[in-house]
Protein backbone atom coordinates (compact mmCIF):
# COMPACT_ATOMS: atom_id res chain seq x y z
CA UNK A 1 0.00 0.00 0.00
CA UNK A 2 1.44 2.73 -0.76
CA UNK A 3 0.13 6.29 1.49
CA UNK A 4 1.15 9.59 1.31
CA UNK A 5 0.31 12.79 3.67
CA UNK A 6 -2.04 14.35 0.90
CA UNK A 7 -4.14 10.99 1.24
CA UNK A 8 -4.99 10.91 4.85
CA UNK A 9 -4.66 14.58 5.89
CA UNK A 10 -7.46 16.00 3.16
CA UNK A 11 -10.20 13.03 4.53
CA UNK A 12 -9.38 14.16 7.95
CA UNK A 13 -9.88 17.39 7.01
CA UNK A 14 -13.27 16.68 5.55
CA UNK A 15 -14.03 14.60 8.88
CA UNK A 16 -12.83 17.66 10.90
CA UNK A 17 -15.19 20.09 9.09
CA UNK A 18 -18.53 17.60 8.87
CA UNK A 19 -17.64 17.36 12.76
CA UNK A 20 -17.67 20.97 13.34
CA UNK A 21 -20.63 21.62 11.07
CA UNK A 22 -24.06 22.69 13.12
CA UNK A 23 -26.71 20.13 13.21
CA UNK A 24 -29.82 20.09 11.27
CA UNK A 25 -31.55 23.20 11.57
CA UNK A 26 -35.63 23.96 11.90
CA UNK A 27 -37.42 23.63 9.05
CA UNK A 28 -38.79 26.87 7.35
CA UNK A 29 -42.41 25.83 6.38
CA UNK A 30 -45.18 28.29 4.52
CA UNK A 31 -48.84 27.96 4.40
CA UNK A 32 -50.76 25.95 2.46
CA UNK A 33 -54.45 26.15 3.35
CA UNK A 34 -56.55 26.85 6.59
CA UNK A 35 -58.82 28.89 8.39
CA UNK A 36 -58.69 32.10 10.71
CA UNK A 37 -61.77 32.63 12.64
CA UNK A 38 -63.46 34.76 15.16
CA UNK A 39 -66.52 34.65 17.42
CA UNK A 40 -67.85 37.55 19.57
CA UNK A 41 -71.85 38.82 20.64
CA UNK A 42 -73.49 41.89 19.15
CA UNK A 43 -76.12 42.41 21.67
CA UNK A 44 -76.49 38.66 22.67
CA UNK A 45 -76.41 37.28 19.43
CA UNK A 46 -72.99 35.49 18.66
CA UNK A 47 -71.94 35.87 15.31
CA UNK A 48 -68.23 34.56 13.90
CA UNK A 49 -66.12 35.61 11.26
CA UNK A 50 -63.40 35.04 9.19
CA UNK A 51 -59.84 36.46 7.39
CA UNK A 52 -60.09 34.40 4.54
CA UNK A 53 -56.57 35.95 3.01
CA UNK A 54 -54.23 35.27 6.10
CA UNK A 55 -50.79 33.98 5.56
CA UNK A 56 -48.64 32.01 7.59
CA UNK A 57 -44.93 30.89 7.53
CA UNK A 58 -43.33 29.15 10.40
CA UNK A 59 -39.76 27.69 11.17
CA UNK A 60 -39.71 24.75 13.64
CA UNK A 61 -37.52 22.04 15.03
CA UNK A 62 -39.02 19.92 17.39
CA UNK A 63 -35.70 19.23 19.36
CA UNK A 64 -35.45 22.68 19.89
CA UNK A 65 -38.77 24.21 20.05
CA UNK A 66 -37.80 27.17 22.11
CA UNK A 67 -36.35 28.70 18.92
CA UNK A 68 -39.65 28.28 16.95
CA UNK A 69 -41.06 31.22 15.01
CA UNK A 70 -44.36 32.09 13.71
CA UNK A 71 -45.39 35.00 11.44
CA UNK A 72 -48.79 35.40 10.80
CA UNK A 73 -50.35 38.23 8.27
CA UNK A 74 -53.57 39.34 8.53
CA UNK A 75 -55.10 41.71 5.77
CA UNK A 76 -58.50 43.27 7.22
CA UNK A 77 -60.42 44.52 4.64
CA UNK A 78 -61.28 40.84 3.49
CA UNK A 79 -63.25 40.13 7.15
CA UNK A 80 -66.01 37.74 6.15
CA UNK A 81 -68.95 37.52 9.18
CA UNK A 82 -71.44 36.65 6.42
CA UNK A 83 -73.60 39.93 6.56
CA UNK A 84 -72.01 42.84 4.08
CA UNK A 85 -73.67 45.68 6.63
CA UNK A 86 -71.38 43.97 9.68
CA UNK A 87 -68.42 43.52 7.44
CA UNK A 88 -68.60 47.21 6.63
CA UNK A 89 -68.89 48.52 9.89
CA UNK A 90 -65.82 45.97 10.74
CA UNK A 91 -63.55 47.32 7.94
CA UNK A 92 -64.63 51.08 9.06
CA UNK A 93 -62.64 53.76 11.40
CA UNK A 94 -64.47 52.40 14.90
CA UNK A 95 -63.15 49.03 13.99
CA UNK A 96 -60.10 48.10 12.40
CA UNK A 97 -59.88 51.32 10.34
CA UNK A 98 -58.57 49.82 7.12
CA UNK A 99 -57.81 52.90 5.37
CA UNK A 100 -55.24 53.46 7.97
CA UNK A 101 -54.43 49.95 9.12
CA UNK A 102 -54.94 47.94 6.33
CA UNK A 103 -53.02 44.46 7.81
CA UNK A 104 -53.02 43.14 11.41
CA UNK A 105 -49.78 40.93 12.35
CA UNK A 106 -48.87 37.87 14.83
CA UNK A 107 -45.45 37.01 15.47
CA UNK A 108 -44.04 34.91 17.73
CA UNK A 109 -40.83 33.32 18.90
CA UNK A 110 -39.78 30.46 20.97
CA UNK A 111 -42.90 27.50 21.77
CA UNK A 112 -43.28 25.64 24.90
CA UNK A 113 -43.85 22.32 24.92
CA UNK A 114 -46.84 20.92 26.77
CA UNK A 115 -46.62 17.68 26.02
CA UNK A 116 -47.43 15.45 23.12
CA UNK A 117 -48.14 17.53 20.21
CA UNK A 118 -49.15 20.41 22.28
CA UNK A 119 -47.38 23.73 22.67
CA UNK A 120 -48.11 27.73 22.97
CA UNK A 121 -46.11 30.80 22.67
CA UNK A 122 -46.23 34.15 23.71
CA UNK A 123 -46.47 36.11 20.53
CA UNK A 124 -47.21 40.04 20.12
CA UNK A 125 -50.40 41.28 18.13
CA UNK A 126 -50.41 44.47 16.19
CA UNK A 127 -53.41 45.68 15.10
CA UNK A 128 -54.61 49.05 15.06
CA UNK A 129 -50.82 50.45 15.52
CA UNK A 130 -51.11 48.95 19.18
CA UNK A 131 -48.68 45.60 19.66
CA UNK A 132 -49.47 43.68 22.87
CA UNK A 133 -48.80 40.18 23.84
CA UNK A 134 -51.66 36.98 22.91
CA UNK A 135 -50.83 33.93 24.21
CA UNK A 136 -51.34 31.28 21.16
CA UNK A 137 -52.47 27.21 22.23
CA UNK A 138 -52.24 24.63 19.72
CA UNK A 139 -51.22 21.50 18.65
CA UNK A 140 -49.06 20.51 16.11
CA UNK A 141 -48.72 17.50 14.39
CA UNK A 142 -45.65 16.13 12.91
CA UNK A 143 -44.14 15.07 9.85
CA UNK A 144 -42.90 16.99 6.28
CA UNK A 145 -46.19 18.82 6.10
CA UNK A 146 -47.36 19.81 9.92
CA UNK A 147 -50.68 21.43 10.46
CA UNK A 148 -51.32 23.96 13.41
CA UNK A 149 -54.62 24.39 15.16
CA UNK A 150 -54.96 26.47 18.05
CA UNK A 151 -56.72 29.26 19.53
CA UNK A 152 -56.31 32.51 21.42
CA UNK A 153 -58.18 35.44 23.26
CA UNK A 154 -58.20 38.92 22.31
CA UNK A 155 -59.06 42.13 23.93
CA UNK A 156 -60.79 43.94 21.22
CA UNK A 157 -60.25 47.06 23.43
CA UNK A 158 -56.63 46.66 24.24
CA UNK A 159 -56.85 47.46 20.28
CA UNK A 160 -58.81 50.27 20.43
CA UNK A 161 -61.36 48.13 18.40
CA UNK A 162 -65.21 49.23 18.50
CA UNK A 163 -63.88 51.99 20.97
CA UNK A 164 -65.98 54.95 21.89
CA UNK A 165 -69.68 54.25 21.59
CA UNK A 166 -69.04 50.95 20.67
CA UNK A 167 -66.98 50.16 23.76
CA UNK A 168 -70.21 49.39 25.89
CA UNK A 169 -70.11 45.73 27.13
CA UNK A 170 -73.27 45.09 27.10
CA UNK A 171 -73.56 45.65 23.39
CA UNK A 172 -69.85 43.90 22.45
CA UNK A 173 -68.19 42.24 25.02
CA UNK A 174 -64.21 42.59 25.56
CA UNK A 175 -62.97 38.89 24.82
CA UNK A 176 -62.72 37.97 21.66
CA UNK A 177 -62.13 34.23 20.64
CA UNK A 178 -59.63 33.31 17.78
CA UNK A 179 -58.88 30.11 16.47
CA UNK A 180 -56.42 29.08 13.64
CA UNK A 181 -56.43 25.77 11.50
CA UNK A 182 -52.95 26.09 9.36
CA UNK A 183 -51.45 23.59 6.62
CA UNK A 184 -47.88 23.55 6.08
CA UNK A 185 -45.74 22.08 3.65
CA UNK A 186 -41.49 23.14 3.05
CA UNK A 187 -40.55 26.51 2.00
CA UNK A 188 -38.89 26.53 -1.12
Amino acid sequence: MNFNIRTLVLPLSLAAALAAAPTASAADYVQTGGALTFATAYQGETFAGSFPSFRTTMSFDPERPGEARLDVVIPLADVDTGLADRDDTLRGSAFFNVGRFAEARYTAEGFTHLGGDRYSTDGVLELRGVSKPVTLEFTLSSGSRPELAGKARVSRLAFDVGGGSWADLSIIPDEVAVSARVRFAPAD
